[in-house]
């Protein structure tokens, strides 16, 4: 069991209470429980004359524990119809992350669960714990054909509550298994774990892994990502991943202009320099709920610097917050956006950081508990 945390039923998760935001928890991205977009009622604090509103200040300034809900599920394998992402299938063990990033843009997500995408997203954690059995079965489904996989592309992975449940290791294990490529993509240390496991598969050129690192500024990302792992220690992660003879890339998302932007080309060779061989970028997203929370979080942690880095986000989103457009999305437009993708261009060719995916050999499937060579009786 995590420290502060509880497991329970999924049925049994709790309806949010929504309220505004006062200042900042430690070890969390937001105080803000957010109402979603699919809230039917609001909440409006009102002061009663009994000290209500200073109570809830009080009780919001005391970091609430992560609990857990187990959950079973239909089925795990995601497709992807977006041609701005370059894998076919997605895993995702986990829906929320307690590492907390303020500017994640899966924490709509939450809205669906009717949990708020804001504190509710880093605290209240499903867990898939079915999601090996799910996926062995998807392997063995009659006409399978292996396609470009990637585990975490919505939440981490690796997030705390993996050391306990080990459910991202039982997925692999039936990769491994089923000799099915994959990639990962992650923040956390945790991955050295499954080297045993990751290593074999990578020598085969079945299995990649890329970690995200967005500032080498230990202070900012206590505040901007609170329970991911350190930026030093991500470095030593991609140093592991290297000795081990995997394939590893970096990832600098998202590029935030102002704040993790003058960053960039140092973030590249201190990647470089660890062993990564490829990297892409992907600048700041804020859609749906992530806008007002990301705005709050600018306004709590660097308010001299929120107004310019709102101006420049909404220069590279043809003047909105926000463009979900397939094509400009994950690069956004205007000229910020060209000398951005510039600059990475340059040092990634200075550094011989790779932009492209790192290939992965699909031709070695074979689907779980064959025999190699038997063949089909029907």
């Amino acid at each position: 069991m995590l420290p502060n945390s509880t497991t329970v039923p999924a049925s049994a998760a709790p309806v949010t209470l929504m309220y505004a935001p006062v200042g900042a928890l430690k070890g969390r991205g937001t105080v803000w429980a957010l109402e979603h977009r699919f809230s039917s009622s609001t909440r409006q604090d009102l002061d009663d004359g009994w000290g209500t509103l200073q109570q809830a200040a009080e009780e919001e300034r005391s970091a609430p524990g992560t609990q857990v809900f187990e959950e079973s599920v239909g089925r795990i394998l995601s497709g992807n119809d977006s041609p701005d992402i370059g894998f076919d299938l997605s895993i995702n063990p986990y829906r929320g992350c307690e590492h907390g990033c303020i500017y994640c843009y899966a924490r709509p997500t939450h809205s669906y669960l009717n949990l708020s995408p804001g504190l509710d997203f880093e605290t209240r954690i499903v867990a898939k714990v079915n999601a090996a059995e799910r996926l062995r079965e998807a392997l063995s489904a009659k006409g399978y054909t292996p396609l470009h996989l990637n585990i975490g592309s919505v939440t981490d992975a690796y997030q705390p509550v993996e050391r306990r449940l080990r459910i991202t290791r039982s997925l692999i294990e039936v990769l491994a298994q089923a000799r099915h490529p994959f990639s990962i993509i992650t923040k956390s240390s945790l991955v050295e774990r499954d080297l045993d496991l990751i290593a074999p598969m990578a020598a085969q050129g079945m299995a990649a892994v890329y970690v995200s690192i967005t500032t080498l500024d230990g202070a900012l990302a206590r505040v901007l990502e609170p329970r991911a792992a350190s930026p030093q220690r991500r470095l030593r992660t991609i140093e592991a991943l290297a000795r081990a003879g995997v394939p590893v890339g970096v990832s600098v998302s998202p590029v935030i202009p102002f704040l993790n932007e003058p960053e960039l080309e140092r973030i590249l060779q201190a990647a470089a320099a660890a062993g990564a061989s490829r990297a892409f970028s992907i600048v700041l997203r804020l859609p749906w709920e992530v806008n007002p929370l990301f705005q709050q979080w600018l306004q709590a942690h660097v308010p001299e610097k929120a107004a310019r880095i709102m101006a420049r986000v909404r220069e590279m989103r043809g003047g909105k917050d926000n463009d979900s457009r397939f094509g400009t999305r994950m690069t956004g437009q205007g000229v910020w956006a060209q000398l951005l993708r510039r600059r990475f261009e340059a040092a990634c060719t200075r550094l011989a950081l790779d932009r492209k995916r790192i290939e992965l050999d699909l031709t070695q499937f074979r689907p779980p508990g064959r025999v190699p060579g038997q063949g089909e009786l029907f």
